[in-house]
Order: structure tokens, then sequence, then C-alpha cells
């Protein structure tokens, strides 16, 4: 007589499998990514070689698409909650917009049209992130969070991996042109919107009363708890200190890498991370969100110091590995943290200002790296980011360490 429901609401209390909704969410990042870094890592390099243009516009360009998105973000994060919980055809939209505007950056002939697909690109990126994310915490657990955005997170990066590699492989053994390379994106970023479309069905939710209805916050900084606040406010910080991780190819380009060898090297970052998320969000399920994202600043600070310090490929490329490792252990966790302080009818709310912090201190962040980099060096640049990183690291620990979670 009883039905059996979905598998995503019939999971045990404790059980530690993955919900399909987890799982369809994964592949649709993977192939996304996939799209996304065949031509991410090429932009640096269109910039400097094609483009004729530096670090200070790859600093501008990144910095004001990752703004231009911000509030997106927030309004989209906040939509989803609005609407509640519908949040699959905000991400179906964002998909498909950026999936749509990326490859044509192939076609573009200055830095300014790079500015203007890139934003593009990230507003789709803004209209799908604080939904999708909301929807990982919706059809997860408590409990294994940590490992839900882990995974998540590890397929996120294994596209990155498959888009280097592929752009990698076409470029050096194919007489496409980077231009080419770039438009043949859309193939495998059409999978993902096929697979998000229709591969996740929406439960209709069972209506409560509306006495039993936790009412929405405002939309105001002030509403957020002060834990929220307090985390966000030291991310914030921190994001002065994660300049976008294409200066990191621009230094391989200054070291004298070839394209191919870049493109390699992007892969194996990503690479790096991949492997280690999964575990991470394990991790951090089991010792403490804060735990495993104290590490990741520590050793991101560390990298950069390093970064600092490298002179030839070889050093890039242990360092550009060893910053993964890490970097990926912590992903998960930086995620599951905002679900642990949300509300559950609010869980959009909070991923769009996650992101919506994040985005303030990109423009800033892009330029002040640019800038730092064309008046003094790119060592001094990866000098500045470090101690940042490490200031953050310590506020983290001192002011905003979490030390209750909700669930």
């Amino acid at each position: 007589m009883n039905k059996p429901k979905r598998p995503d609401r019939t999971q045990p209390p404790d059980s530690n499998k993955l919900p399909q909704t987890i799982i369809v969410l994964g592949l649709v990042s993977f192939f996304n990514d996939f799209a996304s870094d065949i031509v991410i890592p090429l932009i640096p390099i269109l910039l400097a070689t094609v483009l004729a243009a530096g670090p200070i516009a790859l600093g501008f360009i990144e910095g004001v698409a990752d703004a231009l998105a911000c509030f997106v973000k927030l309004w989209a994060g906040r939509h989803s909650d609005v609407m509640s919980g519908r949040r699959k055809g905000l991400a179906v939209t964002g998909y498909t917009l950026s999936n749509f505007s990326r490859p044509l950056l192939g076609l573009a002939g200055s830095w300014v049209t790079v500015l203007i697909l890139r934003s593009i690109d990230r507003i789709g990126k803004g209209l799908r992130s604080a939904p999708r994310d909301a929807m990982v915490a919706d059809a997860t657990p408590p409990h294994i969070r940590g490992y839900a955005f882990g995974f998540h997170r590890a397929l996120d990066n294994a596209g990155a991996v498959a888009g280097g590699l592929t752009a990698a492989a076409v470029l050096a053994w194919s007489d496409l042109s980077l231009n080419a390379v770039i438009l043949w994106s859309a193939l495998p970023g059409l999978i993902a919107v096929f697979l998000i479309s229709v591969g996740i069905t929406e439960e209709k939710r069972i209506t409560k009363p509306q006495s039993l209805l936790l009412p929405l916050q405002p939309l105001r900084w002030s509403a957020l708890s002060q834990p929220m606040r307090h985390y966000l406010l030291v991310l914030m910080l921190f994001t002065f200190a994660r300049a976008s991780e294409t200066f990191i190819l621009l230094l391989g380009h200054q070291l004298g890498l070839e394209v191919v060898e870049l493109l390699l090297l992007w892969s194996a970052l990503n690479f790096s991370k991949a492997i280690t998320s999964t575990y991470g969000g394990q991790l951090a399920d089991h010792f403490g969100r804060g735990n495993l994202i104290l590490l990741g600043w520590i050793t991101f600070s560390v990298s950069f110091l390093m970064f600092s310090l490298a002179t030839n490929n070889t050093e890039l490329w242990i360092i550009s590995i060893f910053y993964g490792l890490f970097m990926g252990m912590s992903e998960g966790a930086e995620r599951a943290l905002i679900s642990d302080y949300a509300h559950s009818n609010e869980r959009g709310t909070a991923f769009g200002w996650y992101y919506l912090t994040n985005g303030i201190a990109a423009i800033p962040a892009g330029l002040l790296f640019g800038f730092v980099w064309y008046l003094y060096s790119a060592a001094t640049a990866f000098l500045f980011a470090s101690i940042i990183a490490i200031f953050a690291a310590l506020l983290l620990r001192l002011w905003a360490w979490p030390t209750k979670q909700k669930v």
C-alpha cells in the first residue's frame, strides 16, 4: 500500500550513500567544466599572444566578470527560496547561458570582446551556482554534506582535467588553431545542459501549514547569524589572496612554458584537486569544517610563497601539484559550512550571500594582483597574496571559528 519514494528521500538517517541527485549534479559539473576548461586556461594565452594584452587586462577581465555575477548569485539563490525550493529552472538557464557564450571567445577580436563574453559566461554561473549548491544541500543528509560537496567538487575538478588534456592533445596533434579549439568546447557543454535538463526531477514539496513554516528573513546582511557574518567577512578577505588560478598559467608563460605544457600543467593542478576533494569532504564531516578550511588556507599561503620563489618549469609543476592537493581538501568544507549555518528554507539565500561576498572582492582582488605584478613582479604579487592568506587563516581561527553546526 505504501509506495516507495524516490531514492533521495528514502536514504536511512545514518546512510553514507550519496543520493542520485548528487551523482547527476556531479556529472553535470564534470561536462560543464570539461567545456569550460578547454577555454579558461587558453584565456591568458589568448590575451598575451593573439590579443597582445597582459596581467592587468587579465585581472580586470576576471575581476569584472566575477563581480557582475555576484549579485546575480544572490538574487538567484534568494529566488529559489522564494519559489519554495524550485531551483532546477535557474540552474538549467545558467548552464545554458554559459555554454552558449563561452565558445564564442574563439571569435573574439579584442580583450574588450573577451571581457563581454566572459562576463556573460559568469552571469550564467551566477544564475546556477547558489541554486545548484542548495540542491546539493537539500538532497543530502546533514552528516554527509561535506562528502557530498567534496564529491561534487571532485567531478568538477575532473572535468577541468579532461578539458585541459583535450585542449592540449588537439593543439599538439592537430592543425586546429587556438580559436577553433575554443569553438569546439561547445560539445561537452551541450551534454551538461542535456543532463541537468533530463536527469533531475524536482519533487513536488508537501505544503506545510503556514504556522509551521519558518518565514524568510529579510534580504539584508544583519539578518544573517553572527557566526555566518564573521565567516563570510573572513572569506571575503581570503578572496583578496585567492586571485584567479589563471595567474599561475601566466606565470608559466612568463617562465617560458609552451601552450601545450601550460594546458598539461592546468590539468595536473585540477587532477590534484580532484583526487583529494571527496576525501577532504569526508574528513570535514568527521573532524569539523573549520579544521579542513584552515588546512586549505594555510597551505594556500605556503603555496603562493613558493610560487613567488619559482624560477623554472620543474619548480612550477611541483608547487602547482602541492597547491592542488591541499586546496582540494578544503573545497567541500567551505560550502558544507554554509549549509550548516542556513535554515532549510533559506539555503539558496545563504549560498547567494556566500557567492556575493566572494564576488564583491573579485574586482579589487584581480586588479590588485595584476597591478602588483605589473608594477613590481610576479614574485611580489604571489608573496603579497601569501601574506593576505595567512592573515585570513589567523582571523578564521581566532574570530570566525565554527563552534556550532546547525543541522
